[in-house]
């Protein structure tokens, strides 16, 4: 079974739960990245600022990026030097997905909304302080590994319902693995990248904006 970031865990363990409903309430996890903040666009800006182009010729970032004086592509690790720098400078180059904040407000007054990016640890109170700026302010988790297993724990002993929502179909795919039961969606901000996604896990219900992810999750959740 995959293993539960350890950062991932002492986040989690350190949440406090709403006195008035525990954790009984049906859980809705959001990723954050191109599904509450827009990403890929402002990332083809930044990379472009520092001399680099994003080639989405597949739907992955290494192997993609090249100089645009010469045209070489750039190496993975100056790849990962550039993403870091960028989640540095996040609050300078994102902005919310629209629909995205009043449609998580309406399904909030019944259900625990939690918030699981997949970014290094150390920029997480850099998003913390822009998602409360910008009105999402729910519990941020921040992980470096699988999303599976950390939904799986978020969930608890209780059996309750579960939506989870992710651009990427590697983390729909971990969640169906670790949470056999949760209702799965794919929304991603940019629906021309579409067609360079892997496939999606079969049961994975397809919103192309809030207004249809919102609609959905509250009926997956019964809400």
């Amino acid at each position: 079974m995959t293993t539960l970031d350890p950062e991932t865990l002492r986040q989690i363990e350190a949440l406090v739960p709403d006195e008035r409903f525990a954790r009984e309430r049906p859980l809705l996890v959001l990723d954050v990245d191109d599904v509450l903040l827009h990403f890929v666009g402002p990332l083809l800006r930044y990379f472009e600022r520092n001399g680099c182009t994003l080639r989405l010729e597949t739907f992955r970032l290494f192997g993609n990026v090249f100089e645009i004086e010469t045209g070489v592509a750039v190496e993975n690790a100056r790849v990962t030097a550039l993403l870091d720098g960028f989640f540095h400078l996040q609050t300078d180059w994102q902005t919310p997905v629209e629909g995205a904040a009043q449609a998580v407000a309406k399904i909030a007054g019944k259900a625990e909304v939690v918030l699981l990016t997949a970014m290094p640890h150390r920029h997480r109170d850099t998003r913390r302080t822009f998602l409360d700026r910008i009105g999402l302010s729910y519990p941020l988790l921040t992980t470096q590994m699988a999303k599976g297993p950390a939904i799986r724990h978020l969930r608890g002993q209780s059996g309750r319902a579960v939506a989870f929502v992710d651009d990427m179909p590697h983390n729909l795919a971990s969640a169906r693995v670790s949470v056999a039961d949760s209702h799965l969606f794919h929304l991603i901000a940019d629906n021309s990248l579409r067609p360079l996604l892997p496939e999606l896990p079969q049961d994975t219900a397809i919103a192309m904006d809030w207004r249809e992810a919102g609609d959905g999750i509250a009926s997956a959740l019964r809400l």
